[in-house]
């Protein structure tokens, strides 16, 4: 064994101590959660998440896990602004229904949806919303949609049953949009109904229950909740400012014996981070040399506020390996719920047979209205207003946290996408100071939620997307609620 090897297999092993301890500690916070929920009546408020982290020394991490993991049972529900409580019943004290009998049939949970959940919840009207994922109402494609959906709902073969794969027109277009020559002809794609459902068909189709899969460490939270929902064993490969690091890539590739990777190469969700020009060609000779595949979400390929994107990695790849992925969600509307997933060889063949068990195919009329969008003249003149607003807005946020926080946060500005990535004072809880801006009126997305194992520091993901004014005063809360803290 070269001393490479040897290194390496250490690493492994210790790594795989401390993911037995993260797990030990989750049980015991979670049991803990239990004793109160078991003591105590509808309505009684748990310990806070700082309590929690103290009593049990463990990361803010664990703790959300904990919180997670009771609510997807059904046994505590969270209040924003006012914490956690024991879930209120809505049986009468004569006719209580007993529920409890379902934990025993049903097992351990899977998927860890707390986060996800949470993100996805619709907040407060009057909240300032600094962490959605998609448009906001006023720079959505809303007229082009309204247009699109009229003339589509009354083609009377579009309510008809429709190919698993969907429409060919619209599967050409997307095919089209990946460039570089004949990469993929319109038979290479299936239409599906959003990124969420491409990510999640993709995971079960290629990926066995309990098989490891790579991912980049921060990376999509749903897809870390669409992996763990089909069963898989996710390993975190670290990232820089180019990227994921080839080097790392290529040993967790050999120590783990796995056959994918999901990536986001263009503008990483939550980081912002491009894969360069230099490690993309590295990357695929990386999972050729494995004969693996790589799951390229191209989530944002459409906000490139720069434009200096990229070719996709698909584009570059001749050979099968990259299984490729574009949604439509984030650039219109979060209503098209339109995506495709692109692929050639068996891994087509696989994707065709997990689409068929998912729903047969996506809604016709919806189809028809994607591509009616997209083909319209009006479609550029929406995409250059939305970028033009987005870099208005991200330079605000920018602004902002340099005359709030000063050089207390560090941060990188983003050339696409609607994310910034805002990293905290390593003892300033993310988590808790998330809990503490929704007291505040402000929702943001603490950046625990964005790594597959334990974060590497305290984070938040700010979106720029919301109006210039929303921005600046949620900044001045968040300086405040910080410097307090400090």
């Amino acid at each position: 064994m070269t001393d490479f090897e040897s290194v390496s297999a250490v690493w492994w092993i210790v790594l795989s101590i401390l993911f037995m301890k993260r797990d030990n500690r989750l049980s015991i916070v979670i049991q803990s959660l239990r004793d109160v929920v078991a003591s105590g009546r509808p309505g009684t408020r748990l310990p806070s998440v700082r309590t929690l982290i103290k009593d049990h020394r463990v990361s803010p991490a664990t703790v959300e896990r904990a919180f997670a993991q009771l609510v997807g049972e059904g046994l505590i529900e969270p209040r924003p602004g006012q914490g956690t409580f024991v879930r209120q019943t809505m049986a009468s004290a004569t006719d209580v229904s007993n529920f409890a009998w379902q934990s025993v049939a049903l097992g351990a949970a899977r998927a860890d949806s707390g986060f996800l959940g949470s993100l996805l919840a619709v907040p407060p009207p009057e909240s300032l919303i600094l962490s959605m994922g998609y448009l906001p109402p006023d720079l959505q494609a809303s007229g082009l949609l309204a247009n699109a959906l009229r003339q589509a709902a009354g083609r009377p073969e579009l309510w008809d049953r429709l190919p698993i794969e969907g429409l060919e027109p619209l599967r050409a277009w997307f095919a089209r949009e990946v460039g570089n020559g004949a990469v993929f002809s319109p038979h290479d794609v299936i239409i599906c109904g959003g990124g969420q459902a491409a990510i999640s068909t993709t995971f079960r189709a290629l990926v066995p229950p309990g098989r490891p899969v790579l991912v980049e460490t921060p990376t999509y939270t749903g897809a870390i909740s669409a992996a763990c929902a089909a069963g898989l064993e996710l390993v975190p490969v670290a990232m820089d400012e180019q990227g994921v690091r080839p080097e790392l890539l290529a040993d967790a590739f050999r120590q783990t014996g796995a056959r994918v990777f999901y990536s986001q190469p263009t503008f990483s969700n939550p980081s912002g981070i491009v894969l360069s020009a230099e490690r993309r060609a590295v990357v695929l000779n990386i999972a050729a040399e494995a004969r693996a595949f790589i799951i390229e979400d191209d989530w944002a390929r459409d906000l490139d506020l720069t434009g200096t994107a990229p070719a996709p990695l698909a584009a570059g790849d001749r050979h099968g390996h990259v299984v490729y992925i574009r949604s439509l969600a984030k650039s219109a509307a979060p209503g098209l719920r339109v995506a495709a997933v692109m692929a050639r060889g068996a891994a087509l063949a696989r994707l065709k047979s997990a689409r068929g068990s998912d729903d047969f195919f996506v809604s016709g009329p919806l189809q028809a209205a994607a591509l009616a969008v997209v083909s319209a003249p009006g479609w550029k003149r929406h995409l250059n207003a939305a970028r033009a607003a987005l870099i208005e807005r991200r330079d605000a946020l920018v602004g902002a946290l340099h005359a709030e926080l000063g050089n207390r946060v560090t941060f990188q500005v983003p050339s696409g996408g609607m994310h910034l990535w805002l990293r905290l004072p390593d003892h300033v809880s993310d988590v808790a100071l998330a809990a503490d801006m929704v007291r505040h009126g402000v929702i943001v997305s603490a950046g625990c939620a964005w790594f597959p194992a334990d974060p590497d520091g305290s984070f938040l993901r700010l979106t720029f997307a919301a109006p210039p004014a929303s921005l600046r005063e949620g900044v001045r809360r968040l300086g405040q609620v910080i410097s307090l803290g400090i």
